[in-house]
């Protein structure tokens, strides 16, 4: 009697391919970093939620007192919330300037850690070397980054938002103060991403961890100071004029005043932008920085194809 004999097949090879493989691997490597964004959104979190609680009592204190009390004013000292404004304004400040110039540790990061050490130390090579093409490995590097970094910043502008309450410019800032203006907008995002892909591109250049950081850190810093410079000039501004004594909306960001005097009377005449503007900026702005990622993420494309042997 003979026994049957059952062809058995070796297993299917169960190492992760294609764009997961790939996702998971970027997740591995860069933990650390990963690691931090997550508390740094959880820290946020939990400051803005404070901040909305203690919000209505400080917007109790913002407003106009006298020691002592007369015509209407009440009494500096009976306000009890004149320590939480200055807390709620300290901290709603603090948030939204690290919301602001989240671009510039982005980019250190991007230039350093995602690319410039992966080259320099050689894992790069490595990983061309498993099945996994340089432009996929490129591909995979800045998008995982790109959708936490978006998702993350989007989510603590909303936040941010909504810890502002009504805006009181007293408190929190009138709107076109760069850190309120960036800070509360969809170009918070842009400006995060423009970071990762300046910093990427960074990397590439030099392939080396250090001056890629300073290069990357660098160029967003340029960009932050020049968004900052043309940001008036990015919408159509708005002119009121008047003769003797010219009023302008609360919140307006005048830009020029033109004093003319003739026959003794003296006319002015104000080129501003109005808080309404806000919007339309933003929309621009955040266009702008979006092009600026789409272009640095493009060279850095058209680099890593030319450096390969």
């Amino acid at each position: 009697m003979t026994a049957a004999l059952t062809a058995t097949t070796a297993p299917a090879d169960r190492t992760p391919r294609g764009p997961r493989g790939l996702v998971w691997a970027v997740l591995r490597v860069h933990r650390i970093a990963l690691i931090f964004w997550g508390l740094a959104l959880a820290a946020a979190t939990v400051l803005l939620i404070w901040l909305h609680a203690i919000g209505d009592e400080a917007r109790k204190g913002n407003v106009p007192c006298s020691t002592p009390a007369h015509d209407g004013f009440a009494a500096c000292a009976s306000l009890e919330s004149v320590t939480v404004d200055d807390v709620y304004a300290g901290w709603i400040e603090l948030a939204t300037s690290a919301l602001t110039y989240a671009i510039l540790p982005v980019a250190a990061w991007a230039g350093a850690a995602l690319i410039g050490r992966e080259l320099e130390n050689g894992t790069a090579r490595l990983a061309w070397t498993q099945s996994v093409t340089p432009a996929r490995w490129l591909a995979a590097k800045l998008a995982v980054p790109a959708v936490l970094l978006a998702t993350g910043t989007g989510a603590i502008v909303l936040l941010n938002n909504w810890a502002r309450g009504d805006g009181a410019p007293d408190l929190v800032g009138d709107w076109y103060y760069t850190d309120v203006f960036v800070g509360t907008g969809p170009a918070a995002v842009a400006y995060v991403l423009a970071g990762l892909a300046l910093g990427a591109l960074a990397g590439l250049v030099w392939r080396r961890a250090v001056p890629a950081a300073g290069m990357g850190f660098a160029a967003s810093l340029v960009l932050c100071v020049v968004m900052e410079r043309f940001r008036e000039d990015l919408w159509p501004k708005a002119t009121r004029t008047a003769t003797g004594v010219l009023e302008m909306p609360r919140s307006a960001l005048v830009t020029h005043w033109d004093n003319e005097v003739t026959d003794g009377v003296r006319h002015i005449t104000a080129t501003y932008h109005p808080e309404s503007h806000f919007w339309p900026i933003q929309y621009v702005e955040t266009g702008i920085l979006l092009a600026v990622a789409a272009a640095a993420t493009l060279a850095a494309f058209r680099l890593l194809h030319r450096r390969l042997p």
